[in-house]
C-alpha cells in the first residue's frame, strides 16, 4: 500500500519561509509526477508546483520566484520550500503523486494535507 507523508506546514509571519516535505512510502518502483496543490477556505484547490520524473516544473503563477520544489527520486520524495510568503499563501497544501508504479499497477496518490498559516 502506499501513503503520502507530509511534514512541514505550521504558522508563519508574513515574510516568513516554509520548508514542506512529501514522502511516498510503499513498493514503489517509479513515480512519473510528485507536487503540491493548495486549498485555502472558501476556494477550489489550485495546483502549486509540481516536479516531473525528468525534472521539468511546473508553478502556479502566483508563487513563481517565492516557491522551489525538488524532488530526491532515491527516497521518492518531493519538497516544497516557500519563501517570502504572503497572507494568501494560507491553506492547507495536499501532497500528490501521479503516476506511481507499484507492484499493484499504476495509481494516483494524495497525501492527508497540512496546513500553512500566514498571520502576524
Amino acid at each position: 500500500q502506499v501513503q503520502l507523508v507530509e511534514s512541514g506546514g505550521g504558522l508563519v509571519q508574513p515574510g516568513g519561509s516554509l520548508r514542506l516535505s512529501c514522502a511516498a512510502s510503499g513498493s514503489i518502483f517509479s513515480i512519473d509526477t510528485m507536487g503540491w496543490y493548495r486549498q485555502a477556505p472558501g476556494k477550489q484547490r489550485e495546483l502549486v508546483a509540481a516536479m516531473h520524473s525528468g525534472g521539468s516544473t511546473n508553478y502556479a503563477d502566483s508563487v513563481k520566484g517565492r516557491f522551489t520544489i525538488s524532488r530526491d527520486n532515491a527516497k521518492n520524495t518531493v519538497y516544497l520550500q516557500m519563501n517570502s510568503l504572503k497572507p494568501e499563501d494560507a491553506a492547507v497544501y495536499y501532497c500528490y503523486a501521479d503516476g506511481v508504479h507499484s507492484y499493484s499497477g499504476r495509481d494516483d496518490y494524495w497525501g492527508q494535507g497540512t496546513r500553512v498559516t500566514v498571520s502576524s
